[in-house]
């Protein structure tokens, strides 16, 4: 199962309305979207990205369009945003366990890691 969240380190809350998109990484490089999604107002998606069957062994790829979420909240005309979408990708070797992709994100710079 790979599931996310996205929190707003600039605001010290979690990143609502963010659209995310899953993508499997083929052989030669080009990317297969399987799902698009939208955070939720705890930040998370409602659902996992992919679960069960879905997901296999391989390489995947999570993009967060977290420049649209800065903008929409900004309160100062003056603030630029750096960030515009923030691509993670990452292997899958065990598909029977949990991958939880989270990113910390603010206007300028973001982390993630593997959670539980």
């Amino acid at each position: 199962m790979i599931t996310t969240h996205v929190l707003d380190t600039a605001r010290g809350m979690p990143a609502a309305g963010v659209k995310i998109e899953i993508y499997r990484v083929k052989f030669d490089g080009t990317l297969e979207l399987l799902k698009s999604s939208e955070t939720n107002n705890d930040g998370r998606s409602a659902e996992p990205l992919l679960s069960g069957d879905q997901l296999q062994a391989g390489v995947y790829q999570i993009t967060f369009f977290i420049g649209r979420y800065f903008e929409s909240t900004k309160s100062n005309e003056n603030t630029s945003v750096f960030l515009d979408q923030v691509p993670v990708r990452f292997t899958v070797s065990n598909p029977s366990s949990h991958y939880h992709v989270p990113l910390l994100a603010s206007p300028y710079g973001y982390t993630t890691y593997r959670g539980s």
